[in-house]
């Protein structure tokens, strides 16, 4: 008796026409079609993003243009997008920075204690928004344990932008942590010997072997991080001190316009954030994509 597959059940074997065999693994395949699936795909996000955005966006066209300039543009606004888009762009370069290390240490070393750093790094996932910001302004207030060292030396976390920074730091870490762990997870120690046995020291190593493979997912954990801050709100709020024309934040701000009925200046704030975080992710991406290009 042959051991051999049946050809009539194999979906790859070469006797059968291109077309059949398609026909075959569609039938045979445990996911909907391309068909069904994407129809699904297209419905959620019409339902849970588009629709919503769209709605925003004819709110903020519906205003004349120089009610739109006005609103969207006033001194107040333009304070708090530098203040936004500032604060979440340094916290990302910040957790870009250390974030690097602590997934290389939580992947590539065993030590006391691993488990629960590895859950701390998760904390900011799990913890409402509200509970960070209350236990940052405790932590650094002038009364705080840090702030009181900070104040000594003249620095004034709370209630300033560098709040925010703080802020926008804590809630950003673990996007990065999480997205480089399975990268370092799957480069090999292999090549890194092979480096060094070809004479290369440890800064070649890591700026020849170890910093380009990890460049498309630093990327995205950098621009997760930045998309996250830009949107923040509970925890700032409590540590930021919300003054106008200094530490008010631009959700905050369309808080306060909403507040008082002011829909039309609540989306053409909205609208401006929109614009610029989505710009701003486009440039990412293809900045990432470019570095996958050349990993590859």
């Amino acid at each position: 008796m042959s051991l051999t597959a049946d050809p009539a059940l194999d979906p790859n074997a070469p006797q059968r026409p291109p077309a059949a065999r398609r026909r075959l693994l569609r039938r045979r395949s445990a996911i909907p079609g391309f068909t069904l699936t994407l129809g699904l795909t297209l419905t959620i996000l019409s339902l849970i993003v588009l629709i919503p955005l769209a709605a925003v966006a004819l709110k903020g066209a519906s205003q004349s243009p120089a009610e739109f300039i006005a609103n969207a543009f006033s001194e107040r606004a333009l304070t708090a997008y530098r203040l936004s888009f500032g604060a979440a762009l340094v916290a990302a370069l910040i957790n870009g920075v250390f974030g690097l290390p602590t997934a290389w240490a939580m992947v590539r070393y065993r030590f006391p204690g691993k488990g629960l750093v590895n859950a701390l790094i998760d904390l900011p996932f799990a913890l409402p928004t509200a509970v960070a910001g209350i236990a940052l302004v405790a932590l650094y207030s002038e009364s705080g344990w840090v702030g009181a060292l900070l104040a000594k030396v003249g620095v004034k976390a709370a209630y300033n932008p560098l709040g925010v920074i703080i802020a926008l730091t804590f809630i950003g870490l673990p996007f990065v942590v999480r997205t480089l762990e399975p990268v370092i997870r799957d480069l090999s120690v292999d090549v890194e010997e092979a480096a060094a046995s070809l004479g290369a020291g440890r800064i070649q190593t890591l700026a020849r072997v170890v910093l380009p493979s990890l460049a498309p997912a630093w990327l995205t954990g950098f621009a997760l991080a930045f998309a996250r801050g830009v949107g923040e709100y509970g925890s700032v709020i409590f540590i930021a001190g919300n003054m106008p024309y200094r530490s008010e934040i631009a959700p905050l701000l369309i808080i306060i316009e909403l507040e008082q009925y002011d829909y039309a200046g609540a989306a053409a704030i909205a609208l401006v954030m929109l614009a610029v975080s989505f710009s701003m992710l486009l440039v990412i991406n293809s900045i990432q994509a470019w570095a996958r290009r050349l990993a590859a």
